[in-house]
C-alpha cells in the first residue's frame, strides 16, 4: 500500500489541543487520519496510540450498539492526560465491509444474528480490516514504539508482524450498556477479544 502525507492542521477539541494530519492513497483517493499530540518532533520512546477504524453509527451518531465511539473519545482523554500520542483513524468502515454491507449486516443482527454470522450471511468476513498503512503512518511521525490501546491481540499481532514494537497492551473498557452486551460477549467468544467476564455485570 502507497499513501502519502498530505496536510495537517491545529485541532482544538473537547478533549484537549491536537493536531490533525491527513495521509492519502495517490490512486484510489482513499483517506487516512493521524489525530496526535506531543508529536511536533520524534519521541524518545514508547508512544500511546490507538488504531481505530471509522464507525460512523457509533463515532458520529453515538450508536448504542456498539463500543466505537466510547472508546474515540476515552482514548482522546488518556492522550491528553498523558501530553503525547496518536490514534490513527482508519477508513475502513464496518470491520472493513464498507458502510451498505454494515447496515445489512445489523439488519442480519436484529434477527437474533451475531455479527460474526451476520457477515457470512453476506458472504464476507467477519473481518476484512488491513493495517499495512499503519506503518507508514507511524513512520511519519518517528514511531517506532507503541503503547497500543486495544482489547483485540489479534490487531497486536497485526501491528506486531508490520514491524513495529507494541511495548505495552493498553485495556480499555468503556461504552459497556444492554444494548451491545451481546455484541462485545461475539468479541470474546468468537474473535478472541480480552475482556474480563464481569466487565458484563457493570
Amino acid at each position: 500500500m502507497a499513501i502519502e502525507f498530505v496536510a495537517t492542521s491545529k485541532l482544538p477539541t473537547a478533549f484537549g489541543d491536537f493536531y490533525i494530519s491527513v495521509f492519502q492513497d495517490p490512486q484510489t483517493k482513499e483517506e487516512h487520519v493521524a489525530l496526535t499530540k506531543g508529536l511536533e518532533t520524534p519521541p524518545n520512546g514508547p508512544v500511546l496510540a490507538r488504531i481505530h477504524s471509522e464507525c460512523l453509527t457509533g463515532d458520529a451518531f453515538a450508536s448504542l450498539k456498539c463500543d466505537c465511539g466510547p472508546q474515540l473519545k476515552a482514548t482522546q482523554s488518556l492522550i491528553d492526560q498523558a501530553g503525547q500520542g496518536i490514534i490513527l483513524y482508519l477508513r475502513q468502515e464496518g470491520r472493513g465491509i464498507g458502510l451498505t454491507n454494515k447496515i445489512r449486516a445489523y439488519a442480519l443482527q436484529d434477527q437474533g444474528h451475531d455479527t460474526v454470522d451476520a457477515n457470512t450471511m453476506l458472504n464476507l468476513p467477519a473481518d476484512a480490516r488491513k493495517y499495512d498503512m499503519c506503518k507508514i503512518i507511524l513512520d511519519h511521525f518517528g514511531i517506532h514504539q507503541i503503547k497500543l490501546v486495544t482489547n483485540n491481540p489479534l490487531k497486536v499481532q497485526a501491528i506486531e508482524s508490520l514491524g513495529i514494537q507494541i511495548t505495552e497492551r493498553v485495556p480499555l473498557t468503556v461504552g459497556l450498556n444492554p444494548f451491545n452486551a451481546s455484541y462485545l460477549k461475539t468479541k470474546v467468544s468468537r474473535m478472541s477479544h480480552l475482556y474480563k467476564e464481569d466487565d458484563f455485570s457493570k
